[in-house]
């Protein structure tokens, strides 16, 4: 008698092409990051190319010759340790504005039916509508006639002013979508208005206030217009005006002009690495007792 050939079961074929799916995902996962880190692993690498080698043609990936005291040398910038500064205190004094303001005005919104409430929102959402670039001439009058052009209190209020809008909206959503019951369990524990917000409704809606918190700051950090028209003294430009300096008429760095931009993004990379872990903890934590 002949036997029939051994046929694979349905499980092991089941098996065999999940996992065939997975390593296809797993490449195309590999190569959409390499598509968004590209751009960075080309500034990384030319911020150790001398500035003649990176104007040369055609362009290598590698540089022909290493330049390895670039960091030291935009480092030990005065000039750049003074963008730096600016920024840091720009970026944080407007997403410390923000996140302050936000909170109250999205819960008070998102609980409480108050007269003006669905007009007070569209007024909200009108004002993400218009952008820096477009009122920069009436904020630079307004801020001469109040005496604070060149200051950093100007640049924090506007990168506040323009991001407010967004972080409320944000916050609102996730006020809403929480049930009323929690609220109301941890009043009839005792706790006043403030400790709801604090001990019960913060905790749960932690995604969306790292959420405002991470898109504040990078929006901050990231404004130019703003600062090229505000700020003047050369000490007092944030990172994105001041490291044109490398680069102008009279002398082209560029092998430091990539440096500081290497720089500039590692800030923004250590903010979202210290809060995003915050993300799937602030899903189940303040639950009811």
């Amino acid at each position: 008698m002949t036997t029939a050939s051994a046929q694979p079961s349905p499980a092991a074929y089941g098996s065999h092409r999940h996992r065939r799916k997975r390593i296809l995902m797993a490449i195309g996962g590999a190569l959409v990051a390499l598509a968004f880190l590209s751009p960075y692993l080309v500034m990384v690498l030319d911020s150790f190319r001398t500035s003649s080698d990176v104007k040369t043609t055609p362009p290598t990936l590698l540089p022909r010759v290493w330049q390895w005291d670039t960091y030291a040398q935009v480092l030990g910038d005065e000039r750049f340790l003074n963008w730096l500064k600016t920024s840091l205190i720009v970026a944080s004094g407007s997403t410390v504005i923000v996140v302050l303001v936000a909170i109250p005005a999205a819960f008070m919104t998102a609980r409480h039916r108050f007269p003006g409430r669905a007009f007070f929102l569209l007024l909200v959402l009108v004002t993400q509508m218009f952008a820096p670039t477009a009122l920069v001439v009436g904020l630079y009058r307004q801020f001469f006639e109040l005496n604070m052009v060149n200051t950093y209190g100007a640049l924090i209020i506007t990168n506040a002013a323009f991001n407010l809008a967004f972080a409320i909206w944000i916050l609102h959503g996730f006020f809403a979508s929480i049930p009323l019951e929690v609220e109301e369990a941890a009043a009839l524990d005792g706790a006043t208005r403030l400790q709801v917000l604090r001990r019960v409704m913060l905790p749960l809606t932690l995604p969306g206030l790292v959420t405002a918190t991470i898109f504040t700051f990078i929006a901050a950090w990231n404004e130019y217009v703003v600062a090229l028209t505000l700020m003047i003294d050369d000490d007092r430009k944030p990172l994105t005006v001041g490291m044109r300096a490398y680069v102008t008429g009279y002398e082209q760095h560029w092998d430091q002009l990539f440096a500081a931009s290497v720089i500039a993004v590692v800030p923004v990379v250590i903010l979202f690495a210290i809060i995003e872990k915050h993300l799937v903890g602030g899903l189940t934590a303040g639950s009811v007792k």
